[in-house]
């Protein structure tokens, strides 16, 4: 069984059990968290889509930690003009795992 959620303006294939990366919540470490845009469910050889979400379908989420990605290097110039921007980011996420799938 597995649900496609979105959370963070991503969407995610999810199955029970699974530890995932989002977009920073605002939970505690250790509390739950529950994802009500569902996109889809499948169940064995059903699927059930939304429009656009699933009435009454819901993941429960456990919150593991909160952390940063790794640094990117953003780095703009114009040639022949002397300018450069050099710029650091790094991208904060929250891990999570998927304790339930409800339908």
């Amino acid at each position: 069984m597995y649900a496609i959620i979105e959370t963070g303006g991503k969407q995610y294939k999810v199955q029970e059990g699974e530890v995932l990366f989002i977009e920073k919540l605002a939970q505690e470490e250790g509390s739950s968290v529950t994802f009500d845009k569902v996109v889809a469910v499948s169940s064995g050889d059903k699927v059930e889509f939304g429009a656009p979400y699933v009435s009454g379908a819901k993941v429960q989420a456990k919150v593991l930690n909160h952390g940063k990605d790794k640094k990117i290097i953003v780095f703009k110039y114009k040639p022949k003009k002397g300018y450069r921007r050099k710029q650091g980011h790094r991208q904060p996420y929250t891990k999570v795992q998927i304790e339930k799938i409800n339908a």
